[in-house]
């Protein structure tokens, strides 16, 4: 095959794999060291000689494709301008001989053809371990070969041949030769570096006058980088609206959408997609097509939930208008007495009157013992003790969400604790409270803590249990409007109350 064949075929490869849309293509070069190793006794031609290695380089093209999207091997191929061949010098004793030295080189130049099936092994997102080999076939393109004889006189012989001619005559070149080629190496992305063997297994010469092996031996490094990635191209497919999601798997492919509703827009965000929404500006809900639930009476409440659609009430009655028949502040909802004022401490039923003396709980100072209206419930002499506890009571205060007992509060509970120790017949109720402010769902724990940090501490002082009961009420029964911070501090508090047991 002649130099403008090679060629030809050379260019048409790199034009089919160029555009070969599921290959990976990559530009390679890189230098190598090439000798002709084995038995070649008794040398080129009529002469044996001392053979070495000639330096060259390869460059070409590389086609790469994957036996699937996920597979870990690849299939190979490509073409190359490869040196190949070899250097050889051989020095005479000059007192036996009449030649001196002789120095000569053998370069033989190809366009060489791999086929090797790779293993890649991912080390990282875009890096790989790679390893393979295959057959490989060559064609030659062109080579020199040069002797230069040194004579002891002085004088040099020079043979040289600039076109080497092929087969099948002895003592020329073969066309063509085959052999075996392995490498290993890393990708990193788009660029590779690896390390290249090959062996010949024909003779790419035959000599005049020997039966020896001329089978070509090489071994060097390679870069190069791929100039297109099938991965991305064979994934990448229409899509008209630009939302990430191809066409052929795109339920709108003209409205640009997410890949969670298949392509289509929610503009509303109420979970149903536009082409199938009425309103699709207002969040909805499916039973009305995704328009909002129709709100009849403008309360708020839309009808599906109104219990009373067509009359004006209040979100915090579902809808309904609140009535509180009696007035005191108590929906009759909840209002476990809706015909007699209350209040919310009590349900709204009105405060209990234990002792029977016409003194409510509330108000009655002894509310187990029966007294006069005039003595706030307590029977007579009894009065001042109830006072005295009631005015320490209400020193016993509270930080801003603690239901820790200060120095100062334990310093006023002892004073209470000499009056029980004083008074065994006295049992006492403690009401715990807090302020408005803050999470309302969080009071009546806080203020159940703080009743029972009283009764632990009364405890603690020599009281006995049973004389003791703890309960939290919230942010009921305020002493104050809680406007100021000041007036706030003083609802996170206790009660005490005295009973006669």
């Amino acid at each position: 095959m002649n130099r403008l064949a090679s060629l030809t075929l050379f260019i048409s490869f790199c034009s089919i794999n160029t555009a070969n849309a599921q290959l990976k293509v990559a530009i390679e070069g890189g230098a190598h060291i090439a000798s002709v190793p084995g038995n070649q006794s008794p040398g080129w031609d009529t002469i044996s000689y001392r053979y070495g290695t000639r330096t060259g380089y390869h460059v070409g093209i590389l086609a790469d494709i994957a036996f699937s999207r996920t597979s870990k091997f690849h299939l190979q191929s490509g073409m190359n301008f490869s040196n190949k061949g070899r250097k050889f010098s051989a020095v005479y004793d000059t007192a036996t001989s009449s030649i001196a030295k002789v120095e000569a080189l053998q370069y033989v130049n190809y366009m060489e053809m791999p086929l090797n099936l790779v293993f890649k092994m991912k080390i990282g997102n875009k890096s790989s371990i790679i390893i393979g080999g295959g057959p490989y076939a060559a064609f030659l393109y062109g080579g020199r070969e040069r002797k230069e004889t040194y004579n002891t006189g002085g004088s040099v012989d020079i043979v040289e041949n600039k076109d080497l001619k092929v087969a099948p005559t002895k003592n020329l070149y073969s066309n063509f030769e085959y052999g075996v080629n392995g490498l290993f190496g890393f990708e990193f992305g788009r660029v590779f570096l690896t390390a290249n063997y090959s062996r010949g297994l024909s003779d790419f010469y035959t000599p005049a006058n020997s039966q020896a092996e001329f089978r070509h031996e090489v071994m060097g490094g390679t870069i190069g980088i791929f100039l297109t990635n099938p991965a991305k191209k064979s994934t990448k497919q229409k899509d008209t609206d630009k939302d990430g999601l191809p066409d052929r798997d795109d339920d709108c492919p003209t409205k640009k959408g997410d890949m969670a509703n298949k392509g289509c827009p929610d503009r509303d965000g109420d979970g149903i997609l536009d082409k199938d929404d009425k309103c699709p500006e207002f969040p909805g809900v499916i039973k009305h097509n995704g328009c909002p639930a129709p709100d009849s009476d403008r309360d708020g409440v839309d009808d599906d939930f109104d219990k009373c659609p067509q009359i004006k009430g209040s979100p915090k009655n579902n809808g309904c208008p609140i009535v509180d028949a009696d007035k005191d502040g108590v929906n009759d909802s909840e209002d476990k007495c809706p015909n007699q004022a209350g209040s919310k401490k009590y349900g709204g039923c009105p405060a209990p009157d234990t002792d029977k003396d016409g003194v409510n709980d509330d108000d009655d100072k002894c509310p187990s013992a029966k007294g006069t209206r005039a003595n706030n419930g307590c029977p007579v002499g009894k009065s001042e003790l109830i006072r005295k506890t009631e005015n320490l009571a209400r020193r016993v205060q509270f930080n801003y969400r603690s239901s820790s007992l200060t120095s100062k509060s334990k310093a006023v509970l002892d004073e209470v604790v000499k009056i029980l120790h004083a008074n065994p017949e006295l049992s006492v109720f403690i009401e715990g409270y807090a302020s408005s402010d803050g999470n309302p769902a969080n009071h009546m724990k806080l203020s159940q803590a703080r009743a029972e940090a009283v009764r632990e501490y009364l405890e603690t002082r020599g009281i006995d249990a049973s004389r003791l009961t703890a309960e939290g009420f919230g942010d009921a029964n305020p002493l104050n409007s809680q406007r100021t911070e000041f007036l706030r501090a003083r609802n996170r508090r206790v009660e005490l109350k005295l009973t006669y047991r």
